[in-house]
């Protein structure tokens, strides 16, 4: 399998406080699917932040797509982010003012390049936008139209992962997404998650403390095992 994302002699820590990260090396296939445990206090939320380029890590590289993030300018790191990457955060952290449409649309007007292959893949954004909300069962043409605070927690999640997908990014990233659902729909949501994945050609990171989600994924870490600075308080 060919490495989307290798993290080696990764380093990070906040000002004034003790490494938090120390790994030594971690590698994510193309088109793989990976359970990450990531309990509170473990320092995901730190490390998602460098995978995505949030932040820089004081020693190390992270190599997405063969480019070190590391080595990158704070501007180049936001443009290769919403180029390269999706995101579905816990909250799902959609825009309430903007309609379902727009929440899912909002990648591809930052990214030319990410709008091109929507363009490519289904003739426009908007219709990428409203085949992905098919598939993840939100194909009401009334939906498309209502503002994202009208919504259900479990609407609000495919929204998210909508927004995430459109435009074929390589890598997709989701940060306790299933937090608020029962266990059925956990598992229901996860299997649309796989398939436009697969659809797309990502691949998939998904962190969570949810351990019982673990066996559908075709690996599963710990982020404890990764990481040589378990023992510092996370952030």
């Amino acid at each position: 399998m060919d490495t989307l994302l290798e993290l080696r002699d990764l380093g990070f820590a906040w000002p004034g406080q003790a490494e938090l990260l120390d790994i030594p090396q971690f590698t994510l296939g193309r088109g793989e699917t990976l359970f990450l445990k990531g309990p509170s206090g473990s320092g995901k939320t730190t490390l998602l932040g460098l995978l995505g380029g949030v932040q820089r890590p004081q020693r190390g590289s992270i190599r997405l797509l063969g480019e070190d993030l590391a080595q990158l300018s704070a501007a180049r790191r936001d443009h290769f982010r919403v180029d390269h990457t999706g995101y579905i955060f816990q909250q799902f952290n959609l825009l309430p003012f903007l309609s379902v449409r727009e929440n899912v649309e909002l990648p591809c007007h930052f990214s030319r390049s990410r709008a091109a292959r929507a363009r490519e893949r289904h003739g426009s954004v908007d219709e990428a936008a409203r085949a992905l909300l098919a598939h993840l069962g939100l194909g009401d043409a009334g939906l498309l139209q209502r503002r994202a605070d009208n919504l259900s927690i479990g609407q609000q999640q495919r929204v998210a992962a909508a927004r995430a997908l459109i435009g074929q990014p390589e890598l997709v990233i989701a940060d306790e997404p299933t937090s608020a659902l029962d266990a059925d729909a956990r598992e229901a949501f996860l299997q649309l998650l796989f398939a436009e994945c697969r659809a797309a050609g990502a691949s998939l990171l998904f962190v969570s403390h949810d351990q019982g989600l673990a066996p559908l994924f075709d690996r599963s870490l710990s982020l404890a095992d990764l990481n040589r600075a378990a023992t510092a308080p996370g952030i």
